[in-house]
């Protein structure tokens, strides 16, 4: 398992007149390739700090596939298999409200991914802590590669109704999670633990 990988939040906030104060939290996050016969991709996002002006989606009676995440609280994964320009996304909000996506490259013909019928997500909140996990089971694409490269991002809206925009680093002088520039995380199916 590849421990607390860091996010960085994006400093642009401001640009929309809104306050560049930011979220007195730190993110961090987990992942793990694991299963040699099924495949999946176990993901933890820690976030410490005051969690009180965070806003989160309320719960869902039934986890279900639901579009737009991205406009409220959500943690993603940006997936791809080297040298090829095709990627998935996968998001995973609070609510246990989910969505993975297929795109054909660059924010090209984002459609549902039909071979994922559920993201099981944990969701805990605390004061000073919020944790979410989740194990993406791979589509047969993802399973056989030989390496991923992965992005590990999140939106967060604070009470006053502003994004902060987070990831692993922030490859251009916008937000933009799509550019394989921040696909930073390299693994191997060589260290894949069963």
């Amino acid at each position: 398992m590849l421990q607390s990988l860091p996010l960085l939040r994006f400093e642009a906030i401001a640009a929309n007149g809104g306050s560049a104060a930011g979220l007195p939290v730190s993110l961090e996050a987990d992942l793990a390739w694991r299963g040699l016969d099924a495949p999946t991709l176990d993901l933890h996002y820690r976030l410490r700090g005051s969690t009180a002006a965070l806003v989160v989606p309320a719960a869902l009676q039934q986890p279900s596939r639901c579009d737009h995440l991205w406009q409220h609280t959500c943690f993603e994964a940006f997936l791809a298999i080297p040298g090829e320009d095709r990627y998935w996304e996968l998001n995973l909000a609070p609510s246990g409200a989910w969505n993975f996506y297929r795109l054909d490259g660059y924010r090209r013909n984002l459609r549902p991914e039909i071979s994922c019928q559920a993201v099981p997500i944990q969701w805990r909140i605390e004061p000073e802590l919020a944790s979410l996990q989740a194990q993406l089971s791979l589509p047969a694409e993802l399973a056989a590669a030989e390496r991923l490269e992965v992005a590990l991002t999140a939106v967060l809206e604070r009470n006053d109704r502003e994004l902060e925009y987070w990831a692993l680093c922030h490859p251009a002088a916008e937000a933009d999670f799509h550019r394989r520039e921040g696909f930073r995380v390299r693994l191997a199916a060589a260290d894949r633990s069963a």
